[in-house]
Formats: C-alpha cells, structure tokens, sequence
C-alpha cells in the first residue's frame, strides 16, 4: 500500500515537473519574442533638431519598414543641451539604447565604459561592409582597438560669402589661394556701420581656435598628447581672431551681435563673409540674395574642420542587437545617403561616388566641390578624455581676450595650466 502512494506522488511530481518546465519553456520563448520579435529601442539624437526631424522621421520610417519587428522611439535635443542631458541620464541608470555621439565627445564616453562593443556585431552582420564608407570617418569611432560606434555623417566648414555684398562694395571674390591677409583687406572694405554690415564672422571659441591655430602650423597637443597650447604660433593665431573685433571692426562683438546669431545675421544680408558649416546649405538655400562657398584662408598652410557623427549603443541596454541594426542603418544605408544628399543634412559617411554625385549636381551653393577639396587639408578636433572640461575652460579664457582682459599670452599661459591640471 505505501508502495502504491509513494509512486503516484512520484507520477504527480513529475507531472507538475512537466507543466512547470513547460510553462517556463513558454515563458522564455515569450520573453526571447519580445525581445528579437517586437522590440522598441530609444534614440537620442541633436544633428536633427531643429532642421531636419522630418529627414529623420523619413530615415526612421524606412528602417521601420526594413525591420518590422523593431520601433525606433526618437528624442531630440539642441546642441548645447543634448550632453548635459545625456549625462544626466547615463548617471541615472536611463540610457537610450542608441545615441549619437560627435568625433570630439566620443573618446570620453567610450574610455568610461558607457558604450558597447560593436565589433562582434559588426563581424556576424553579411549586410555591413566597412569598405562602404569613408575609412577615416568608421575608424574615427575606434577605441582601444574595438568599434565603439557607427559613423553615420561628416561635415566641414567653408567660407561662405554674399555675392551681392561682394558686388556692392566692388570686391572680388574669394579664392582658394585666399591667405588670412586677403580676407582682412577685403572684410575691410565689406564692413558698412552705417548699414550694420561687417565684412567677417568666426567665433571666437575652441572649436574654432585649434583649427586657426592649424591654418598657422599650431597645434593644442603634441603627437604624444603633451600641451602645447603656449605657442608662437597659437598667440599669433588667437591674436588674428580677436583682432578682428577689437582692433579692426570687421567682425561684430557680442554686444553688436545682441543675442543674433550668426547665421541670421548673414541671411539678414549684415554678414558679407561667414566661416560655417556645410549643413547650412539648406538654411541658406532660400536666403533673399547670391551666395556662394570657398575654400578657407590660411596663414602658413590651409587647414579645413573635419567634424563626424555617429551612432554608439549604451553598454547597458538590453537591447543591444536591435540598436546597432538602427546604427549601421544609419550608417550604410542608401536610402539614409540619398535622403541626407537631397536635404544638404551633411555628407553620409559611405564612400560610393555614383551616390555621391548628385550633391555636386545641386546648387546654391555652386562651388560644392568645395566640400571634397577640404578634405585634403582637414584637421581633427583634439580628442581627450576630458575634452569637455579643455573645451570650456578654453571658451572661458578666449572670451576674456575678446572682452580685453587678458592678452593672447596671458591666455595661452593660462590655459597651458589648465590643461595640465585637468590632464594630470
């Protein structure tokens, strides 16, 4: 008899075994559905806003559409806002799954341990060739010997200039072989104060001062990652930029620009020269007089910004397969190409000249080739592990030699300080 109940509590416990295991099994499968079935993925982006959401709703449509079983949710943010905000999330344990990161950032995000490793997933992707695109823009989102990021776009800055302005004031054009010297002389005889014309505007912040330094033959480091800030070169090139402003009127100060940006100034027609970006084409294009781009001045040597974006995936998302799908989309994708050609939102990141010849097809601006020529005289921006902190106490100290209260060698003075301080 006990033989008997003791073997139909054993066929009840198998039994309840078996359910169990298969109420897990099906638990799992639902939860792996979930995941590789229908998932949603958070993007965090700033290249977009404000100009081109709706090329990126395009782009995100189009993904959507090639991968049914994902959802891309969007958040956008200004520049200036979009890394403290990201920041803030990483620190809170709510990372996107997927954000963009410029050239100059990504170094400080990826030697923290905040980004995923994409190597493996690049190497078991049949569809992803990294021969597809521009080698030194995919290499720039390499650290430590791993892919960290997907380039999704390159920029640069040109000369932009109003041709009408130009006519007015009998003033030629620039040209290529245009030096620091030509652009002076001819931004004197640009600038009206009457009409609150000036001939020239660049800013007077880091992101432009290493490139004028380079345009010198400065450098802010050295190759082995030493200051070298406090150099002949660098004051002769920081006193050109603020010159301009204070000695020569050419430029407009703050206080003239009263809260304006540049770039309303120029469509304004108060700007006749103006050193900005390529992704400007399309804010310009319905601007209410000719205009046109060139090449940049140089001093010593010609020396053109390099500026990339892409697409990393935080090392804590879940969801990781699923955003750098999104990434490499972003990436290598025509359509992408073709959608940020025929919006002028910079150049994407691959390499294909049949793709990329219609851009020089378009014009305003006419002289696009302008673009690929810089690229023969790019410079990168400094990358450190605390290039925000470099960045902005260099923004602080520049501001205090556009206002007087400081010279140019006092400033790099004190900026070789800073820099070592921060770097040690």
């Amino acid at each position: 008899m006990k033989k008997r109940i003791g073997l139909l509590f054993l066929f009840m416990f198998l039994f309840l075994s078996l359910i169990a295991c298969s109420s897990s099994d099906e638990g799992e499968q639902a939860s792996s559905n979930d995941q590789a079935g229908e998932v949603e993925i958070s993007y965090y982006s700033f290249s977009a806003s404000p100009e081109y959401e709706e090329e990126l709703d395009q782009i995100i449509e189009a993904f959507e559409e090639e991968n049914p079983d994902i959802t891309v949710d969007k958040e956008l943010a200004a520049y200036d806002d979009y890394f403290t905000k990201l920041q803030t999330q990483i620190a809170g344990g709510n990372a996107p799954d997927v954000f963009e990161l410029n050239y100059e950032n990504f170094v400080q995000y990826a030697s923290r341990g905040t980004l995923a490793d994409l190597t493996s997933f690049i190497g078991e992707d049949n569809a992803f060739d990294p021969s597809q695109l521009n080698q030194q823009a995919f290499e720039a989102y390499q650290y430590d010997g791993k892919q960290y990021g997907m380039v999704e776009s390159f920029s640069n800055v040109l000369t932009f200039y109003n041709k009408d302005l130009f006519d007015e004031a009998g003033v030629d054009y620039p040209t290529a072989d245009w030096t620091w010297k030509d652009e002076l002389e001819a931004a004197k005889k640009l600038t009206n104060p009457n009409e609150n014309v000036w001939g020239t505007y660049s800013p007077t912040t880091m992101n432009e001062f290493y490139k004028v330094a380079a345009q010198n033959g400065g450098e802010i480091f050295n190759d082995d990652g030493s200051v070298a800030i406090n150099s002949e070169e660098n004051e002769e090139a920081l006193a050109y930029m603020v010159d301009k402003v204070t000695e020569y009127d050419v430029t407009p100060s703050p206080a003239d620009m009263s809260g304006q940006l540049p770039e309303d100034l120029f469509v304004n027609g108060q700007l006749a020269i103006l050193h900005t970006g390529i992704w400007m084409f399309g804010t310009f294009a319905d601007a209410p007089f000719e205009w046109d781009v060139e090449l940049e001045a140089g001093n010593t040597q010609k020396a053109h910004h390099f500026f990339a974006n892409g697409l990393a995936v935080s090392a804590d998302s879940d969801k990781q397969e699923a955003a750098y799908k999104f990434a490499a989309f972003m990436s290598a994708s025509e359509e992408v190409a073709n959608i940020r050609l025929d919006s002028s939102w910079e150049l994407p990141a691959i390499s294909d000249e049949e793709v990329l010849a219609p851009y020089l097809e378009q014009t305003s601006p006419e002289n696009r080739q302008a673009v690929f020529d810089a690229l023969d005289t790019l410079v990168m921006p400094p990358v450190v592990e605390n290039w925000s902190r470099i960045s902005d106490v260099t923004d602080e100290e520049l501001e205090k030699a556009l206002f007087g209260e400081q010279t140019p060698k006092e400033v790099l003075e004190i900026l070789e300080n800073e820099y070592n301080n921060i770097l040690n």
